[in-house]
């Protein structure tokens, strides 16, 4: 029964708050428009019998000709609200101010998220603007070491000194050997 470990029965709300339970069942039954069966049930005898095996401090409900209510965490927060007792007082005034506390940092979260947002635009632009910077950088390297294919370049004139002839260059023959 997984469903009973989230629930706090009649007689330890009561316990809590400081009054008694029956004193508690009479609030519930009075304002029983603010309990919705997700908020507080009766339990089944089945459930019961369950409850009294499992826990030892609820021996004394297993001869109790009354099923005990089962109150979900909001129930138990709704029953502060409808009952009078010291005890009962602080839990909703407890409550309140949590609930408080939560709205704040709801607010000081919004405000840290639209801060954020407006951080991460201005990082977004100036990425863009160095981005395009070092796209620039980068094809002008690439232009430097593969440059495009151009016209061709004219021949270079010689260095140094050369005469042209138009004649053949003088040929000595070789004399051929004597015999000896």
């Amino acid at each position: 029964m997984q469903l009973l470990t989230t629930l706090c029965l009649d007689m330890d709300l009561a316990e809590l708050y400081g009054v008694t339970t029956k004193a508690l069942n009479q609030a519930i039954k009075r304002n029983a428009d603010r309990f919705p069966n997700d908020f507080a049930f009766l339990l089944t005898d089945g459930e019961k019998a369950e409850v009294v095996t499992d826990c030892d401090h609820l021996a004394r409900l297993k001869f109790s000709p009354v099923l005990p209510r089962a109150f979900t965490e909001h129930g138990a927060i709704m029953a502060a609200t409808v009952l009078n007792s010291p005890r009962a007082v602080q839990m909703s005034l407890f409550v309140v101010r949590a609930f408080i506390k939560m709205r704040a940092a709801l607010t000081d979260t919004r405000a840290l998220a639209q801060k954020l947002g407006a951080l991460e635009h201005d990082l977004k632009a100036r990425l863009d603007l160095h981005e395009a910077a070092i796209v620039d950088v980068l094809q002008r390297i690439m232009r430097i070491l593969d440059p495009p294919p151009g016209p061709p370049e004219p021949p270079k004139p010689e260095i140094g000194f050369r005469i042209k002839e138009d004649s053949v260059p003088y040929r000595t023959r070789r004399r051929a050997k004597l015999p000896s």
